[in-house]
């Protein structure tokens, strides 16, 4: 059956509609990074009274922007690498073996993922610390903790996993609030450095977005169609 003309303008009308609020948060953000602090602190305007692109050159300043992207790489790609490694491993051997206790093993591992994150925080912040004082193994505080934590929550599913557990590790604050210090603070955290108790530097806030978001769109939209698949 053909459709109607009224049928297929209404569905364009929506479409446009859900794209315009779809963007305008993204339009929002990028105006903001171009604009000057005060036009940022006052009322709304939609577009900037004057352009510049201080604000990128001083998010590098405001807080220790670089160390925090380094930090941020270090772990996402720590974390991928180390789940693709294992996801491969075991999506291989579930597959093609039966063996005792494969049920029980894939039940457990499905059941963790109904579980918030937040239930294994408190758990996981005490058993860094105990290994630390019985052990030495640094883990509290370290890049290598975080990597381990975020291994944790991605398997396992090939493609899945890679997109998953870069996104993750490069996005996530509750984990990486209370398992880093100063020294391996990620970029999630890091951004809470353009707040002062005296004022907020917004425009450098979304500056900083837009550059620290760019690693995870440009992977999502590699590896997207593997995703689907």
């Amino acid at each position: 059956m053909r459709e109607s003309a009224v049928v297929r303008w209404s569905r364009r009308l929506v479409i446009v509609a859900l794209t315009g609020f779809a963007l305008t948060p993204v339009y929002v953000m990028i105006t903001s990074a171009v604009k000057p602090l005060r036009d940022v602190q006052g009322p709304f305007t939609a577009w900037p009274s004057v352009l510049t692109l201080e604000p990128f050159r001083e998010m590098w300043r405001t807080v220790p922007l670089a160390r925090y992207f380094l930090n941020s790489a270090v772990v996402a790609l720590g974390a991928t690498a180390c789940s693709m490694l294992i996801a491969i491993l075991a999506a291989y051997s579930l597959s093609r073996y039966r063996f005792r206790g494969r049920g029980a093993f894939l039940t457990a591992l499905l059941s963790t993922q109904m579980f918030p994150g937040i239930l294994f925080l408190l758990p996981l912040f005490l058993l860094f610390v105990n290994l630390d004082r019985v052990t030495g193994l640094r883990l509290f505080g370290s890049q290598a903790g975080l990597i381990i934590t975020y291994l944790t929550f991605a398997l396992p599913g090939v493609a899945a996993v890679a997109i998953y557990s870069f996104m993750t590790a490069w996005s996530e604050v509750l984990f990486a609030s209370v398992l880093t210090t100063a020294d391996t603070r990620t970029l999630a955290v890091g951004l809470r450095g353009y707040a002062t108790q005296s004022s907020v530097y917004w425009n450098q806030v979304m500056a900083a977005s837009l550059v620290v978001s760019i690693p995870v769109v440009l992977g999502f939209l590699l590896l997207q169609k593997a995703l689907v698949r």
